[in-house]
């Protein structure tokens, strides 16, 4: 991540009929993303991903011309996710860890048309070492790692991409505590570093304890934003119910 760069949202809509939305998120801000299941708050961070076309809006980081409509695109003007479903979307369960690792990087690797596997271990184990990833060896197949390990291969696959902006979808579900933790730690990390992280969780504590801000969804539109001693339990469930505090 060369510099730090903000993440613009402009009159994005994301289903027929409802108000557009319209954010800047900072450099280095954390901003989560909650509602009930079906409320747009999962199709909102699909669409930063260039994973889904929105009706109408655009999306953009600092210095990259033209909005974000396709995945490629995303991680083109530096934006990485980590999907919800790791098993499903998210590993590649016949390969090893160190290919699940560089499958979106192996371009780097490349010397003179030729692969460089020293390269990408280096890479590799950079990162090994700062998600703290335990594996018996990098080419130990993925599926022998535990569920909160292959998590962090994930997110180290992102990471090396070096996004200025993170999009995260339920990043600790189905991971132990202690895991848990090791990334929480990591997500303040980045954010301390000016990346903008963008977290969809189903757990309103974990937005509460690691967010700055949280738009709450409803109905495919943000029917309230919350930060500072605003942010509490209470208001955020009231307003995923369309009610007050």
């Amino acid at each position: 991540m060369a510099e730090t760069k903000a993440l613009h949202v402009r009159g994005l809509v994301i289903a027929p009929g409802v108000n557009p939305i319209s954010q800047t998120i900072a450099p280095g801000e954390i901003v989560g993303l909650a509602g009930l299941d079906g409320h747009g708050q999962e199709r909102f961070l699909r669409a930063l991903a260039g994973l889904e076309r929105p009706v109408a809006g655009e999306i953009s980081v600092d210095g990259k011309a033209g909005s974000i409509t396709s995945f490629r695109k995303a991680v083109a003007g530096g934006i990485a996710y980590l999907p919800r479903d790791r098993r499903s979307t998210g590993i590649f369960p016949t390969q090893s860890v160190l290919d699940n690792f560089a499958i979106s990087t192996v371009s780097n690797d490349r010397r003179f048309g030729l692969l460089s596997f020293a390269a990408r271990r280096r890479r590799y184990e950079t990162y090994r070492q700062r998600l703290s990833i335990v594996a018996p060896r990098p080419d130990a197949a993925i599926t022998t790692l535990s569920g909160g390990n292959q998590q962090k291969v994930l997110l180290a696959r992102a990471l090396a991409l070096q996004p200025n902006v993170l999009l995260l979808n339920d990043p600790t579900r189905g991971v132990d505590v202690a895991t848990r933790h090791v990334l929480y730690d990591v997500f303040r990390g980045l954010a301390a570093e000016g990346m903008v992280l963008v977290i969809l969780s189903s757990e309103i504590e974990e937005i509460l304890l690691l967010c700055h801000r949280v738009l709450v969804f409803r109905e495919q539109r943000v029917s309230a934003e919350f930060s500072g001693a605003e942010m509490t339990t209470d208001a955020v469930i009231a307003a995923m119910f369309g009610r007050a505090a």
